[in-house]
């Protein structure tokens, strides 16, 4: 309750799935269309607006890991950037994936299809 989302996820029905999934939790999600979407929303909004990323690996104009590292570099203006919570949405799990995320400024992977449990078991970890 109270928190804020911000779903990156080019594919509308997946979108339309996680929103519901994240909704249920009580936690309010915004949704942005590709990474530079979801850059644009963060810089957009006041320091500490969201309270995490969801950030698909995939997309077309700004991919998740292309996104994930503009986000960080942003944090030398924005400190908030440096320490938002950014989890990686990827139906590939493997291990090279994930380390790709971290190495790109994530902070944890989560597989797709998004899960309740597993959804709620991140959210918790990362938004205290």
């Amino acid at each position: 309750e109270g928190r804020r989302v911000l779903l990156t996820e080019d594919n509308m029905m997946a979108a339309a799935i996680a929103e519901e999934l994240i909704g249920m939790t009580g936690a309010a999600v915004e949704h942005a269309e590709n990474g530079k979407l979801a850059l644009d929303m963060l810089l957009e909004r006041d320091p500490g607006y969201y309270d995490i990323v969801l950030m698909d690996i995939q997309m077309p104009v700004m991919n998740g890991y292309e996104a994930a590292t503009a986000i960080r570099a942003e944090a030398g203006g924005r400190p908030d950037l440096g320490d938002i919570p950014i989890v990686a949405l990827s139906a590939d799990a493997f291990a090279e994936d994930i380390r790709h995320a971290h190495a790109s400024g994530m902070n944890d992977h989560m597989s797709k299809p998004l899960e309740i449990e597993t959804l709620v078991r991140m959210l918790q970890k990362w938004m205290h």
